[in-house]
Parts: structure tokens; C-alpha cells; sequence
């Protein structure tokens, strides 16, 4: 009798070997050189994630006295995602602290020792120091860090949401003015849309709406306002963690807009790294929260969940499947920070 083994590609750890580990998540079932229960195609159909490239065989390989010829899933996009992110967090390399002016770029090592050594207080105190400026540059550096990283994934998912519901540019972006005192308006921007009107295919523009109306019930959504809903905003953020009842506010206030305009207010939290206090807040205000939670939780508690069961994309099989090259560059990254030069 033949082994039943059965062979998958992990999601993280590609370790310059076969890169070949037991079966184990949701991933492609290979046994013998041939996709066995269920099939690459049925996997695709069964999960809603339609985004695989190609299927391609591989160097035969020994386990368990069995010939198998194992197949590696190419993942589509895989590449042009993780050039959003990597373009992002490269850029932190580059920091250097404005040091409290309002200049358009930082200060050097020789204009901070410049500028510090001629201000007489902080000549005295040594604060010229090249290490004083290490740190300038690796405290900005950190919060740029997370800036970036914030501002890539806004970028990615945008990208995601085109790719998967047939949006275009567009259709993923909204935007509001409000007055401003001299005539001048204000024009607000949150970080990504799903109209359902521009959903074409029906299935997912279906998938879509059922899951905004649950959504609004959970949060207790009025049921007239619920009846309005045509799509919905996001808010994508990396973390939650400041306090800053300014922003708070302005995001109430955008969600109380985007009711106005027919749209279910969504916070997508790319980790766990959020407030209590705020996320229970944001519910108050009838924000729907998505954090970063992973495995067999709701499409209306993790984005990832909404990723893969609503949008039909696994999100967190993409940071899986790619997370050494990104910390590989959040690495190269923070070892330049802390550096004078």
C-alpha cells in the first residue's frame, strides 16, 4: 500500500532546501507528483482564493522509501506586494531628524554637530555629540518605521481589493471636502473603498454585501441607515496605540460622514496592537474593528478573516509566506538607524 503522505509548500519557512514540510493550514494537498482531495483548482474554489499562478513540478525528492515529484504553487502578485511593502521600509534608511525645525528634509551629522555646537547651552552640556545624534536618528527612525510600514499597507491593501473585486483606482480611493473659514475647502481622505456597484461579479459583489449587513447589525446599525449602505471605507492601520483624542475625533467625524454618504465605516488593524479603551470607542461610533487576529476567528473580528472569506485573498499567507524577506529589511533597517553616519 502506497504512504499517503501528503506534501505542501509552508507559508514561511523557505530555508534554501527543499523548502518542503507535512501538510498543515490550508494549503495544496500533493502526493506522487499529483494534486490529490482537494485539487488545486477545487482549493481555489472551496476557499475563494483565486489568486494562484501557476502549479510547477519540482525535483523528485525521498520520504519514507516513496518517489515523489512535489509541486510548488506559485503564488500570483506575491512579487508586486512585496515591492509596496520593501519600497516603504526601505525608505526609513534614509531618515535623518528635522531636530524640531520645519525643514522639508533632515539634518546630517555635520549640520546637527553645526547647528548644536553653536548654541552655547547645549555646546556646554556636550549635546554635540555624534552619539546625541545617533539617538535624534534612531528615536525618529523608529516611529518612521512605523509609519512606513502603515503607509505600505494601506497601499497593499488597495492593491488587493483591485485585484480581487475588479476595482479600479478610483473606485478604491474616497475622499470628502468640507468648508473652511475664507472660502477654502478641506478635503479629507480615508484609505480605501469597495463600492458594490462596481463589483462586477456577482458572487463576490454578493459576498460583499451580506457580510456589510451583518456587519452593520453587530454594531447596531439603525435599520433605515443600514438600508442605505452601497460600500464600504477603510481605515488601515499597522496599530493603534496613541491616545490622541484629535485623531479619535477625526474619525468619528469621518464615519459619521461616510454614513451620510452611504458607506459602512471599517477600521482594519493590521496587528493587535490596539487600545481597549479605543477599539471600544471606535464601536461606540458604530466603527466596525478589524485586528490582526489569525486562524478560525470571523470575518468581522480579524481582517485577515475578511481578507480571505469576503475579498477572497489570503492576506496573512502572503506575510507567511514572505516574512523573512521583510524582516530581512526592517533588519537592515535598524542596524543603520542607530548610526551616527
Amino acid at each position: 500500500m502506497q504512504s499517503s503522505l501528503r506534501y505542501a509548500i509552508p507559508l514561511c519557512e523557505h530555508d534554501g532546501g527543499s523548502g518542503i514540510l507535512p501538510y498543515h493550514r490550508s494549503q495544496v494537498f500533493i502526493k506522487n507528483g499529483e494534486a490529490c482531495s482537494p485539487t488545486v483548482m477545487s482549493w481555489q474554489r472551496s476557499t475563494g482564493l483565486d489568486n494562484l499562478a501557476s502549479v510547477r513540478d519540482d525535483a523528485p525528492g525521498q520520504r519514507d522509501g516513496q518517489q515523489h515529484v512535489v509541486r510548488r504553487v506559485i503564488h500570483a502578485n506575491d512579487e508586486d506586494y512585496l515591492g509596496i511593502l520593501t519600497a516603504c521600509i526601505r525608505v526609513c534608511a534614509e531618515y535623518q531628524p528635522k531636530l524640531g525645525h520645519a525643514a522639508k528634509v533632515g539634518y546630517g551629522l555635520e549640520e546637527f554637530q553645526r547647528i548644536y555646537k553653536a548654541d552655547p547651552f547645549y555646546n556646554w552640556l556636550g549635546l554635540d555629540n555624534p552619539l546625541m545624534y545617533a539617538a535624534h536618528k534612531a528615536a525618529g527612525g523608529m516611529t518612521s518605521i512605523y509609519r512606513q510600514i502603515g503607509i505600505g499597507c494601506e497601499v497593499l491593501f488597495r492593491r488587493v481589493l483591485q485585484d480581487q473585486l475588479g476595482l479600479n483606482d478610483e473606485d478604491v480611493r474616497w475622499s470628502y471636502s468640507l468648508p473652511r473659514s475664507g472660502g477654502r475647502a478641506r478635503t479629507l481622505h480615508l484609505d480605501a473603498r469597495i463600492p458594490l456597484s462596481s463589483v462586477s461579479d456577482t458572487s463576490r459583489r454578493g459576498r460583499v454585501r451580506s457580510w456589510m449587513r451583518a456587519a452593520a447589525r453587530r454594531i447596531d446599525v439603525d435599520a433605515e441607515v443600514a438600508k442605505t449602505l452601497r460600500g464600504i471605507v477603510f481605515e488601515i492601520r499597522q496599530g493603534y496605540k496613541s491616545k490622541d483624542s484629535k485623531r479619535q475625533n477625526a474619525d468619528i467625524a469621518n464615519a459619521a460622514t461616510a454614513y451620510t454618504r452611504g458607506l459602512l465605516p471599517c477600521a482594519g488593524i493590521l496587528s493587535l496592537q490596539i487600545d481597549d479603551d479605543i477599539s471600544q470607542r471606535y464601536r461606540h461610533e458604530r466603527w466596525v474593528v478589524l485586528t490582526g487576529l489569525t486562524g478560525a476567528v470571523s470575518s468581522h473580528e480579524s481582517i485577515y478573516a475578511f481578507c480571505r472569506d469576503v475579498v477572497g485573498y489570503d492576506l496573512a499567507g502572503f506575510f507567511e509566506r514572505n516574512c523573512r524577506s521583510l524582516k530581512k529589511e526592517v533588519e537592515t533597517v535598524l542596524t543603520v538607524l542607530p548610526t551616527p553616519s
